[in-house]
């Protein structure tokens, strides 16, 4: 649920316009079972492309939905996805103690600080400046130069990583989300290339997404000059795994029946996080894994654990 009150003055008053046309409730209303790119949502609603288009733009200002560009017959396409089954909006002022109400921990891993890894070729990694490993080797994987990684990329196996947990001995989690922007990993780029990428919280599989693609079609939005000159890997796709009391989503969309008790996050201070390819996916295609000076998004791995004191 989102939730925005009149303690948000700004923010009110951005999700009340988005909601203030019949046009913009109507795309919400079609995805409310399904992601829908723009053509299709002008189609079913007739109205014309460049429309339905500004439209998105202010429902995703608002963050009532979130978009993504994917590959199509020419070029790409934009997909939209909403975000949220419920809107609250308090006109109440809250007023909150210092541990009262839920709270969120934040920590940004580098791609290049896993503590375990097991790869197998195609494999490689690079950082802005130069590629840091010898391509093809996984026991290149454990040199020391790992830590400074940009972009990582492997056919088959996993990166692990241990995330700090420090919150409050008297804390409840109530969520945990991971964020991070991958795609599959193929010879060159091939942005039909499929592959069943798994994620794991401490060793308890929460879901699989299956990458369409290797993008490779245009340059990634922050990739070094050097690297944007190679006929490669460019961006991915910004996922979302979030795991609560009820389920796992994916962009919150359902992926698994794993609930947060199922993860025993109380009993340790950090969380295991494991990225990859299971020896028997259906598509073995591979992961390519960004950190925030390549491809589209400025960001490495972002862990957020929401959670009440009391």
């Amino acid at each position: 649920m989102f939730e925005v009150g009149i303690d948000e003055p700004d923010k009110l008053v951005q999700v009340a316009h988005a909601l203030s046309t019949r046009a913009r409730v109507d795309i919400l209303r079609l995805l409310s079972s399904k992601s829908m790119n723009v053509i299709a949502i002008a189609e079913e609603l007739s109205l014309p492309v460049s429309t339905v288009a500004n439209n998105v733009r202010i429902l995703e200002a608002a963050e009532l939905i979130h978009s993504e560009l994917l590959p199509a017959v020419r070029g790409a396409m934009k997909v939209c996805t909403r975000t949220y089954d419920d809107v609250h909006i308090m006109l109440n002022t809250v007023v909150r103690g210092p541990d009262d109400g839920q709270q969120v921990y934040e920590i940004e891993m580098p791609i290049g600080q896993y503590s375990d890894c097991e790869v197998y070729p195609t494999c490689g990694m690079a950082n802005a400046e130069a590629m840091i490993i010898k391509e093809d080797e996984p026991a290149s994987f454990y040199h020391p130069n790992h830590v400074g990684a940009g972009i990582i990329w492997f056919r088959k196996g996993y990166v692990e990583y241990l995330m700090p947990l420090e919150i409050p001995q008297n804390a409840r989690i109530e969520a945990i989300e991971f964020s991070m922007e991958l795609c599959s990993e193929a010879p060159n780029f091939d942005n039909d290339w499929p592959s069943n990428i798994s994620v794991w919280v401490n060793d308890v599989e929460i879901g699989m997404w299956t990458s369409p693609g290797d993008f490779g079609d245009r340059r990634g939005r922050l990739s070094p000059a050097w690297w944007s000159k190679q006929t490669t890997t460019q961006y991915g796709l910004l996922k979302t795994w979030r795991v609560d009391a009820e389920r796992t989503t994916l962009d919150m969309k359902k992926v698994s029946d794993v609930i947060l008790s199922d993860l025993r996050l109380e009993q340790k201070p950090s969380v295991k996080l494991r990225i990859g390819v299971k020896a028997d996916a259906v598509h073995k295609g591979g992961v390519n894994l960004f950190g925030r000076h390549f491809g589209d998004y400025e960001q490495d791995i972002i862990m957020k654990v929401h959670y009440t004191c009391y």
